[in-house]
């Protein structure tokens, strides 16, 4: 059996063993920033508030790990990666126990962010360690393994998240990340070798200060934007705030002697386009369909949060199959051709999603799911391997830093974007509550969104990633 041995050749691999040890690690924070949203109104009960307060705990979580990111790199550079990748896992699994046993809000808001403090030292960090562990004709593989908590855990952490409140108790939610946790803090110490570097350099806190002013005032407002209750002028002044806060960080980093985070990875096409012009659209749009599809199915067409499930069950199972045909595609027709035209694709998969309901034929709704879900696999893997296929060795700590972030704000953007047009367009018609139309307006506007990414992909070069897909090697043969 040639897959099999192919497979457990990989396996073999400490490369590959590496890369699945962070994935598994970036998995659970992943999943740890939506699995309590079917827990609320429990939560709420729990702590005697509302669910609109408890939900705090969402975006106090987001808002830890986007503030701490910027200072990940000069940390992992310090301390060693595996000691600061490994203290993050022992950080993140205590305060998912804090969370579990808080009695009282303030409590459970404090280890929530404590949690995602913790948790933004996992993703730059992990993506870093695999990169420096990974040659560069193995980078396909690895990469691939660390796209699939970004792709399964928005989708089945609601559903789970449901599922454990309803079977046991909402604090299970965090309690399950102990086993997780422990597990993982074994086999990195036992797996990952610590990399740090020689030469130290003094903390940057005038760059750390700006870069969180920036990156906690676009989160909040972003987040205000996407509420149910949108505060129009708060919003819009945080958002002034970010950027001249973002401006003011761009000027130091680029001038500074020794900055928080080097941007000379900026000026490489590949990872520009990647971040900003193609993947930050794409991550974007794509990341608001498994937060609008749910809402879709249950609020306007009334199904259970279990019958919602089952059908976004599909929509992940196609991410996971699509898995196993995207690097031979990849390696057949190059980078370039394939953000292009499975980004593409990808816009049309967001639209076809509009249509969904419960007229439609149920093996038709499952077939636009498919084909969503398997386009959406590709297209963020193929992000993932532009993001690094120009970035040398030496700027492997910013790059993975700026990703994070970048990827970080791509996702918030893409569900407050969506969350604003589904109530401007509530407005419009003068609705008293969300209605199909609201859904098919923000599914067919997030999808036009994606369309404009295409035009950042259309100015590669051809050969972009030849290196790392291999496919140099296959035109040669």
């Amino acid at each position: 059996m040639p897959g099999w041995n192919d497979l457990t050749a990989a396996l073999r691999r400490p490369s590959m063993q590496i890369a699945l040890i962070v994935a598994s690690a970036m998995f659970m924070q992943n999943l740890d920033s939506t699995i309590i949203v079917t827990a609320l109104p429990a939560m709420a009960h729990s702590f005697a508030t509302t669910e609109s307060r408890v939900s705090e705990g969402i975006t106090g979580y987001a808002l830890a790990a986007a503030v701490c990111i910027p200072s990940s790199a000069w940390l992992a550079d310090r301390i060693g990666t595996r000691t600061l990748f490994c203290g993050a896992i022992v950080l993140f699994t205590l305060a998912s126990m804090a969370c579990g046993l808080s009695h009282d809000f303030p409590a459970f808001i404090a280890a929530r962010l404590v949690q995602g403090g913790s948790a933004a030292m996992m993703s730059p960090v992990g993506r870093l360690i695999v990169l420096r562990n990974t040659a560069k004709h193995e980078m396909m593989g690895t990469l691939s393994a660390l796209v699939w908590p970004a792709l399964l855990a928005p989708v089945i952490g609601p559903a789970l998240g449901g599922f454990i409140t309803e079977a046991l108790n909402w604090r299970w939610i965090f309690y399950v990340n102990v086993p997780i946790g422990v597990l993982a803090m074994g086999l990195v110490l036992a797996l990952i070798p610590n990399h740090k570097e020689s030469e130290r350099t003094a903390f940057d806190i005038r760059g750390f200060l700006l870069l969180a002013l920036a990156v906690g005032c676009l989160s909040a407002g972003l987040d205000m934007l996407g509420g149910k209750h949108i505060e129009a002028w708060l919003a819009i002044g945080l958002l002034a705030a970010a950027g001249a806060a973002g401006y003011a960080a761009l000027r130091h980093l680029a001038s500074a002697p020794a900055p928080l985070i080097r941007l000379d990875v900026m000026r490489r096409p590949a990872f520009r386009v990647a971040t900003l012009s193609g993947g930050g659209l794409t991550r974007a749009a794509i990341s608001a369909t498994p937060f609008l599809l749910p809402l879709m199915l249950e609020l306007v067409y009334g199904l259970t949060p279990l019958q919602a499930g089952v059908l976004l069950l599909v929509y992940m199972l196609a991410n996971l199959l699509m898995k196993t045909l995207t690097n031979p595609i990849i390696r057949r027709f190059g980078l370039r051709s394939v953000l292009i035209v499975n980004g593409a694709i990808t816009a049309a998969g967001i639209a076809a999603c509009a249509w969904i309901s419960p007229q439609l034929p149920m093996a038709l709704t499952v077939i636009i799911l498919l084909f969503a879900g398997a386009s959406r696999s590709m297209q963020f893997t193929a992000i993932t391997f532009t993001t690094f296929a120009e970035v040398s060795a030496e700027e492997r700590a910013p790059a993975s830093v700026l990703s994070s972030l970048t990827q970080q704000i791509s996702t918030a953007a893409g569900v407050a974007s969506a969350a604003l047009i589904l109530n401007f367009s509530r407005l419009l018609r003068h609705g008293s509550a969300l209605g199909a139309l609201d859904f098919r307006v923000a599914l067919t506007l997030m999808a036009a969104l994606a369309v404009f990414g295409l035009i950042g992909y259309a100015s590669l070069p051809k050969d972009t990633g030849a290196e790392l897909s291999g496919r140099g090697r296959v035109a040669a043969s």
